[in-house]
């Protein structure tokens, strides 16, 4: 079974590229932590409720009756938002960028990317036990 086409699957295969590329950000961050004018770089929060609603917009829906509406799907934005930040600290360097406050969202993007694996490998392991393949 090819789980990569169905719609929960590609849900959580995006979030986790945007994960590794907030990683990615987030890394560049800390990596200039002392360079004179830097500014501190995040995405966009993903919103995961508006995922699965364009996913659920693209399914075409055949009309039985002529008061049914077909609607239309919207397309989804890149969800790379680059953005400047105003922190409370100010360094002899002059950036925005705080240690404490980039670590802990690396810790966070990190939490986040091992619970969409471990809810990847339990829906796996879900649908192998339905077709009995355990």
């Amino acid at each position: 079974m090819d789980y990569s086409k169905l719609t929960l699957f590609q849900m959580m295969h995006t979030k986790m590229s945007y994960l590794a590329e907030r990683q990615d950000i987030l890394s560049h961050n800390i990596a200039n932590i002392d360079t004179p004018g830097q500014k501190a770089r995040d995405l966009k929060k993903l919103d995961f409720k508006r995922l699965a609603e364009i996913a659920t917009n693209r399914l075409k829906m055949r009309m039985t009756a002529a008061e049914h509406s077909v609607g239309t799907p919207r397309m989804p934005s890149e969800f790379r938002d680059q953005k400047l930040r105003h922190t409370y600290e100010e360094k002899k360097v002059q950036n925005n960028i705080v240690l404490e406050e980039q670590m802990a969202k690396v810790n966070e993007t990190n939490m986040e990317y091992e619970k969409t694996t471990n809810l990847y490998r339990k829906t796996t392991e879900m649908f192998k036990t339905a077709i009995g393949k355990v």
